[in-house]
């Protein structure tokens, strides 16, 4: 983000009220875009109040923009030596397509991130640098030379990479899947999009847990799904609910993320995944699995996945290398029947024309070369520490005011709040605070519950977030 200059002669409103007129004339901000308010431009540039305030001044003395009582500050629909004609209404077109923005949570949470401040990060549902395979893949390039060629590839992925996910596949998960049935994507998410895109259709209903992830996601209201919410207990969905929920409205799929669910932490019994396998089955309804957190199972083998039970194709198996290595790799898979994977390669290439060979190389490289597993059994170990003292921080300064289970896998904290709270009030008050989290309502959950990623922030900061968390919820309960 630009900030002014401190050294330089200009003074810093100045170099403020430039930096402005000049987007504006590039058209990064079109006439009758809203400006950032005078004290939050101040927080995010570092400067006095009463400097941005000079800044906007002289930018209204010059007709540039113009401010209202209660509409904020604009950029002028008529700006100084320019015709209105020569910028399009972008406002008027931002607010359509099809593709809805994010939540206003997540577009908050981004916008704390953005400033550049130093918030103590619980809301980012990834890796901390420190525990991906950072050695691992150095090791590698020095290793290995990179011979491949530099142009478009295979849509439906690097056929290495695929062949090295077929036999992961088999060792690490019990999926049996040819590297004709996998297709690789640039995270799970994009495996979500290319199935709400080219397999539904606007007006289907589909299941979903509840709370879920997926609520996070506006891409399905994009494709004009119907959701219908599966109460999620400490044993999972229901088969019985998908049955009525099929029987009320014909639902076309059910999404689910049996083991260490996001945000619950919580893993499907076996006898749920056998039955609601079999209730799919006879009703005809696949079931997109999302399994990003299996293999980080801190005590015991890793659960085991629908899609190892699957014997006739209902299951479309998602997974990616983002929560058990790095995210920045941009790997993904999905493992479903060939028409399934072919009809998305070709969407695929449309779309992209394919994901870099790049990082499919090294992730190939990675899966083969033996590496993978001490590091995933040294990063069991390591979140398991960190679960540890996350809880016992929560514990320490919050005893009595929230509640949470202790997941046996997976990123994330799930806490319930025992009285009463307003999230959005509550996040501002984290942000107040230095601290970010995931209030649960984001995920389709009632107000009063706060996902806590301890993946995330560095080790040592783990106990001041949980402090400035308890100092912000103590604030929201006292209605401030």
């Amino acid at each position: 983000m630009w900030k002014p200059d401190r050294h330089a002669k200009k003074p810093l409103y100045q170099q403020i009220a430039e930096h402005i007129e000049q987007r504006i004339l590039l058209g990064e901000l079109p006439p009758g875009s809203l400006l950032t308010s005078e004290r939050k431009l101040a927080g995010q540039l570092g400067v006095n109040r009463s400097t941005v305030v000079q800044a906007y001044e002289d930018l209204r003395a010059s007709g540039i923009i113009e401010s209202a009582t209660g509409s904020g500050t604009r950029v002028s629909a008529r700006k100084w030596g320019m015709a209105p004609r020569a910028t399009p209404n972008w406002n008027r077109y931002t607010e359509g397509g099809v593709f809805l923005p994010n939540l206003p949570f997540m577009r908050r949470i981004r916008e704390g991130l953005q400033t550049g401040l130093p918030f103590i990060n619980f809301a980012s549902g990834e890796l901390a640098p420190d525990l991906s395979p950072n050695e691992a893949i150095r090791s590698l390039l020095k290793e290995m030379p990179f011979e491949e060629p530099l142009g478009y590839g295979d849509p439906q992925g690097f056929a290495p990479l695929r062949a090295a996910l077929s036999g992961f596949l088999k060792e690490r998960r019990g999926i049996a899947a040819t590297d004709e049935s996998i297709l690789v994507t640039s995270g799970s998410q994009q495996s979500l999009f290319l199935i709400t895109q080219c397999l539904l259709n606007p007006g289907d209903a589909i299941g979903i847990e509840n709370p879920s992830y997926c609520y996070s996601l506006p891409m399905f209201q994009s494709a004009g799904l119907r959701l219908f919410g599966l109460p999620v207990d400490r044993d999972g969905v229901q088969e019985g609910d998908i049955r009525e929920l099929h029987r009320q409205h014909r639902i076309k799929m059910v999404f689910l993320n049996p083991n260490f669910q996001n945000p619950t932490g919580t893993v499907m019994s076996e006898q749920r995944k056998t039955g609601i396998l079999t209730c799919c089955e006879e009703l005809g309804i696949p079931i997109v699995e999302d399994d990003p957190f299996s293999l980080t199972a801190m005590e015991g083998t890793a659960p085991s996945p629908l899609k190892m039970l699957d014997r006739s194709g209902t299951v479309l198996y998602i997974g990616s290398l983002s929560k058990i290595a790095a995210s920045g790799l941009r790997i993904g898979w999905m493992a479903a029947p060939q028409t399934v994977i072919k009809r998305l390669s070709d969407a695929r290439q449309q779309m992209d024309f394919g994901l870099s060979i790049f990082p499919q190389w090294i992730a190939s490289q990675l899966l083969l070369s033996g590496r993978l597993s001490p590091y995933l059994q040294n990063l069991q170990e390591r979140l398991l520490y960190r679960r540890d003292i996350l809880a016992s921080a929560l514990d320490k300064s919050l005893s009595g005011m929230i509640e949470f289970h202790l997941p046996k896998g997976g990123l994330n904290l799930w806490g319930k709040i025992h009285e009463p709270v307003n999230d959005f009030r509550l996040l501002e008050n984290g942000m107040k605070q230095g601290v970010l989290f995931v209030p649960g309502s984001v995920y389709g959950s009632e107000p009063g519950y706060v996902r806590l990623t301890y993946a995330r922030p560095a080790l040592d900061e783990l106990e001041p977030g949980a402090g400035r968390f308890s100092e912000a919820l103590r604030l929201t309960l006292s209605g401030r």
